[in-house]
């Protein structure tokens, strides 16, 4: 099977997935187990996308300045700080550790 081959049946088999989706019952989605495991499964997909962007480096974990900056970011949404500042302030903050050469 070529390369484009694999990319077509995976995009079948995605719309097929959600297809599927809209044959079950509202009465199963509406109960609270479904409700609950679809709200966290959001969440940890999202975690997920983050852990892997910020650690990944092709096939291997890297810690560089994204850490710390990840940090300083998640500190500041916990404070409840605006977006624009959040992005701001860890991109100077990963910025200053390149520039200073802490970290790569």
């Amino acid at each position: 099977m070529s390369l484009w081959g694999a990319i077509l049946l995976a995009a079948i088999i995605c719309l097929a997935l959600k297809a599927v989706g809209y044959l079950v019952p509202p009465l199963v989605l509406e109960e609270p187990r479904p409700a609950r495991i679809s709200d966290l499964l959001t969440v940890a997909l999202l975690a997920a996308l983050v852990a892997v962007q910020t650690l990944g480096a092709g096939q291997a974990v890297v810690v560089d300045a994204r850490v710390p900056a990840l940090l300083v970011a998640a500190g500041l949404l916990w404070l409840r700080q605006s977006f624009l500042v959040v992005v701001f302030a860890a991109a100077l903050v990963a910025a200053l550790l390149r520039l200073t050469g802490l970290a790569a």
